[in-house]
């Protein structure tokens, strides 16, 4: 196989992380959401660039879940982060998370995902493949709970592409 001086991998990764920097951009805009559209958001707390409580920091050390969906404020985006002010137990917080940090985005009133396999700290020693898998879901069998389709359907496969391109070399 030749060698990729196109460089795909990094291709596909910027596009699938522009869908999600292009709606939080809209949601910024507008300051609200449409429709029933709201969005889990996963991202690793450790990642370069993350900006949470030492707090937050503590409770989810390795990754944490947001939801943004009635209540966030001051959402600012820009090419390679985001910012959101959000609530926890009453308590008002500042978050910034760059793109590359994400490792899900997940918006339920349309099951639309993207999964970014981003490797936690203590994976990226292992030499493993990173990849990232984009593809919409079918709420009756989401891959994460099952594996499997149910009876009677077929199972839908995503595109996979490697970034072995972007794993420190040692």
């Amino acid at each position: 196989m030749g060698q990729d001086h196109i460089r795909y991998d990094i291709l596909a990764q910027d596009a699938l992380r522009s869908v999600i920097r292009k709606v939080l951009t809209e949601v910024a805009a507008t300051g609200r959401l449409p429709g029933d559209h709201h969005f889990f958001i996963t991202f690793l707390t450790g990642a370069p660039g993350v900006r949470i409580s030492q707090h937050l920091k503590t409770k989810y050390a390795e990754q944490m879940t947001i939801v943004i969906q009635h209540q966030f404020w001051e959402l600012k985006v820009t090419d390679s982060l985001f910012e959101i002010g959000l609530s926890f137990s009453d308590t008002p917080e500042k978050l910034v998370i760059p793109f590359n940090a994400i490792r899900g985005f997940y918006d339920p009133s349309v099951n639309f995902e993207l999964e970014f396999d981003v490797p936690l700290a203590d994976e990226e020693e292992d030499g493993e493949s990173a990849e990232i898998t984009a593809y919409p879901v079918d709420a009756a069998a989401r891959p994460e709970e099952t594996g499997e389709p149910k009876d009677g359907e077929e199972k839908k496969e995503g595109s996979v592409v490697s970034l072995d391109a972007f794993r420190k070399k040692q």
